[in-house]
């Protein structure tokens, strides 16, 4: 597992799919926003959202508990292949696609992160990933995210 974690974490993801684990994993094509909704319905897999994880830059424990709002033992009870209710799916899909805007603006896994976790004035001084509790905040970080890739002082 190390191995994979490693390798998650140094290579850039090509596509939204990648940050979920790949189509593999995904089990359905993610063509446009109606597959979304489906894959909201149908659930998103423990081992996706621990892939997603990795990318952030926070510890699996801050991200369970303090964006999604869940105990971490609820989701440890789970085995990698169960499915995530609709409204937790439908909140990883939503950080997933803010994630992916963040790497096609900062291109290397590395400076997401540290983009991820440091206070942003555009946002309050908050930092990005403590917004991604709600939607709210996660199209506030995205708007930043399209400032920054316009040019735009973020």
């Amino acid at each position: 597992m190390p191995i994979l974690e490693k390798q998650i974490i140094e290579v850039k993801p090509a596509s939204f799919a990648d940050l979920l684990g790949g189509k593999d994993l995904i089990g359905a094509p993610l063509s446009s926003g109606f597959d979304l909704i489906t894959l909201s319905h149908k659930g998103v897999s423990k081992a996706s959202l621990e892939i997603l994880i990795a990318h952030t830059g926070i510890s699996k424990k801050d991200f369970i508990e303090n964006i999604l709002n869940l105990s971490v033992k609820t989701i440890e009870r789970k085995e990698s292949t169960d499915k995530l209710d609709r409204r937790t799916s439908s909140h990883i899909l939503e950080i997933a696609k803010v994630i992916e805007h963040a790497y096609v603006v900062f291109e290397e896994v590395e400076k997401v992160k540290k983009w991820l976790i440091t206070s942003n004035r555009a946002l309050n001084n908050l930092k990005p990933i403590a917004l991604f509790d709600m939607p709210t905040g996660l199209q506030l970080v995205d708007q930043v995210l399209g400032r920054i890739e316009e040019g735009v002082y973020s």
